[in-house]
């Protein structure tokens, strides 16, 4: 047989609330993970990695990067550049010839990027060879 449930103490009070401190402070694993995650996906994307490393020498226009930059479009080139100078990595100088001449440069807080985004990729470089064993590994025992 069930339990007949009646609502027969239903005025208890609330039980009492933790004390709440006036400016509680941050928590400091968790406060910025927001703001770092939007930074690192800027300076994490391999095309803003491409860009600051072959704006790393000094200034290039566009069509250079393009150039220098093996497989990425005209319209991704044109979105990383503005999402660089968005956050102040790049600065866009047009100068006023005919046509218009516009290069892209790294600005100071970008030229502090440039020393782990070539780590980076030279740690990539260097592991290539061990990494794509491992995938294959990989794929191999869960494809099966």
């Amino acid at each position: 047989m069930g339990t007949l449930l009646k609502p027969e103490n239903t005025g208890l009070p609330a039980p009492p609330r933790p004390p709440q401190r006036p400016d509680p402070m941050p928590d400091p694993n968790h406060s910025d993970c927001r703001g770092v995650a939007s930074v690192l996906s800027r300076v994490g994307d391999k095309w803003s990695v491409f860009v600051i490393m072959m704006l790393s020498d000094g200034p290039k226009r566009f069509n250079e990067l393009k150039r220098m930059i093996n497989g990425i479009s005209q319209r991704m080139l044109t979105l990383t550049l503005r999402g660089l100078e968005r956050d102040g990595l790049v600065t866009r100088t047009i100068f006023p010839t005919i046509p218009p001449r516009v290069d892209y440069e790294l600005t100071d807080l970008g030229r502090g990027l440039q020393q782990p985004v070539k780590a980076l990729g030279q740690w990539a470089i260097d592991h290539l060879a061990q990494i794509e064993a491992a995938r294959t590994h990989f794929d191999q025992r869960n494809d099966g």
